[in-house]
């Protein structure tokens, strides 16, 4: 018997999904789910204030629409609310 051993090879790696994007990399129209919500080390109330209007670990999320060449502002679905949100603040929400 044989044995080949080839170290970091891991067959199932390719089959998996990305991990985390942010909010304004998506896809328009698909379902996803926030991860994070990634706030500046400067601005730590903004992740407050995202994180009261729905963009909570877990909760789903769809980017709507996004304004003229793809810089905003973003319509996005977070759970069953609709809001508006700059780029700025679509790239601080992690989605998976």
């Amino acid at each position: 018997m044989i044995f080949i051993l080839i170290w970091g090879y891991n067959p199932s790696s390719s089959s998996q999904k990305a991990c985390c994007m942010n909010l304004d990399q998506v896809k328009l129209g698909s379902l996803y789910r926030v991860s994070k919500v990634n706030a500046p080390k400067g601005a730590p109330q903004i992740q407050g204030q995202l994180e009261d209007i729905g963009f909570l670990p877990g909760e789903p999320v769809t980017v709507l629409r996004k304004g003229l060449l793809g810089k905003g502002p973003y319509m996005v679905r977070v759970g069953a609310s609709t809001f508006a949100l700059r780029k700025s603040e679509a790239s601080m929400i992690s989605v998976d």
